[in-house]
């Protein structure tokens, strides 16, 4: 086949365009760039390199896109929009179905490409009723949790070649290969970001708006620098220190109020307020034939959490009620709930409520 694939300079996409290259493919190489390159934090240049590096021992061509404006417009006003909102979202779900298989895709098709392949840990399987989205082999390194909201066209253009693999195999093949980035660090960080003081770099788009931090029970403790700063369940930055008529356990941010624009913080890693065992989702994005009824599943309320049971009840407004078999700690609304049924994935949806 003609395929494209999506080299970012590190070692997972080298070693799928590898695979693909030895399984006598016609093949391309595309580099994107879709933030600022002056960034002092942005690693576009050095990846660009090592992706031509990657391309000369491969021998295929490279293309260099830059989908900046459209990462902007797509990704990064609705990541502002929901810190501002006191929400936290995951932005990488969007630049997936968005970028890498919205605009990216559109483009690979241009340079005359059947399929578009990547290196992500995911596999992509042809069923019985059409193509599935599975999670990976390596469940340590599995990101299908971000691939859940790709429309099934998009997945259908996608290859995953090194989804059957585990991360030390790949290391290993890059290396015999000769393959310049095989021992590249893995990248962190916000997708296209990179790794960044967090907070400092949100402070130049999102204004403060101080308030105060309270108890459970009303006691004002301390004062915050704006909602948009904080995540449910963090320990660390809420400045607190010792409290008169408190011990002297870590606090941790268990509610925002966003009508009095305050923080709640509670002392005790399982504290009851941090506790819930339902949520409530925005319209549910699915990936096969919505079920009629409430099933089983198992969810991922965040990244790299282990399955949680639960069972699902469909709602008027295409939104999900997931009652969990146990106590979720930490739930923060705009993150996603993604569904699975053994290794498949089944979709996902925007969390709004506990």
């Amino acid at each position: 086949m003609k395929i494209v694939v999506g080299l970012s300079g590190g070692v997972d996409s080298a070693v799928a365009a590898l695979r693909l290259r030895r399984q006598g493919h016609e093949l391309q190489g595309l580099f994107m760039a879709n933030w600022a390159e002056d960034d002092s934090y942005c690693t576009i240049a050095d990846d660009y390199q090592d992706a031509r590096a990657v391309c000369r021992e491969l021998d295929i061509p490279l293309h260099r896109v830059d989908f900046a404006e459209q990462y902007r417009q797509r990704v990064f006003d609705y990541f502002l929009t929901e810190y501002r909102a006191g929400r936290t979202p995951n932005p990488d779900v969007l630049c997936n179905r968005e970028i890498k298989f919205g605009v990216c895709l559109e483009h690979v098709r241009r340079l005359g490409g059947e399929r578009f392949a990547t290196g992500h840990y995911a596999r992509r399987v042809e069923g019985a009723h059409g193509v599935e989205l599975h999670k990976a082999l390596d469940h340590d390194k599995d990101q299908s949790y971000f691939l859940h909201a790709l429309e099934l066209p998009q997945l259908h253009a996608a290859l995953f070649p090194i989804g059957e693999s585990r991360k030390a195999e790949i290391r290993a093949e890059a290396r015999a290969a000769g393959l310049p980035v095989y021992d590249k660090p893995d990248s962190t960080g916000i997708c296209f970001i990179g790794e960044r003081p967090f907070r400092e770099f949100l402070a130049q788009y999102v204004s403060e708006n101080p308030g105060p931090i309270e108890t459970a029970e009303g006691e004002q403790i301390g004062t915050h620098r704006g909602l948009a700063f904080y995540t449910l369940g963090q320990r660390g930055g809420l400045e607190i220190g010792g409290r008169r008529g408190h011990d002297e356990a870590p606090w941790y941010a268990a509610r925002k109020d966003l009508a009095r624009n305050t923080l709640v913080a509670v002392q005790g890693h399982d504290h009851p307020l941090m506790q819930t065992q339902w949520v409530k989702t925005g319209p549910m994005h699915w990936l096969i034939d919505p079920p009629r009824a409430p099933f089983e599943a198992t969810v991922k309320l965040r990244y790299r959490q282990p399955d949680q049971t639960c069972r699902v009840e469909l709602q008027t407004d295409g939104g999900m009620e997931m009652h969990f078999e146990s106590q979720q700690r930490a739930v923060t609304p705009g993150q996603f709930a993604v569904l699975y049924q053994g290794t498949r994935c089944l979709g996902g949806a925007v969390i709004e409520s506990l």
